[in-house]
């Protein structure tokens, strides 16, 4: 079995920095994908950022130039380190990982969420 375990949400006054990790752990084939997604109340979840294995990145435009996905392949662990963050960028923030288990099962797997908080 996989699991995704993240750590690092919290509050931060405007233009503070966070980082949030994310490692998964278990029986772990390769991992092809993984990144950050946030979710308002009663909105949908949104994509924040993602990094393949082969360190190819992808962010959402409202967090471009402020938020950096990175990754540790040895630990299967991504990072993702969050700057000038602002009011907007409260939320709860979900790893996801794309992950196989073996050469035939697959997992689209989802931490359990940690809340950031932005606000003076």
């Amino acid at each position: 079995q996989v699991q995704l375990v993240e750590s690092g949400g919290g509050a931060v006054q405007p233009g503070g920095s966070l980082i949030l990790s994310c490692a998964a752990s278990g029986s772990i084939f390769r991992v092809v994908a993984m990144g950050w997604y946030r979710q308002a109340p009663g909105q949908q979840r949104e994509l924040v950022a993602t990094i393949n294995a082969g360190g190819a990145t992808d962010y959402a435009e409202s967090v471009k130039g402020r938020f950096t996905i990175s990754r540790d392949n040895a630990m299967n662990t991504v990072y993702l380190r969050m700057n000038s963050l602002k009011p907007d960028d409260t939320d709860v923030y979900y790893c996801n990982g794309k992950i196989y288990s073996s050469v035939t099962q697959w997992h689209d797997l989802w931490g359990q969420g940690t809340q950031v908080t932005v606000s003076s």
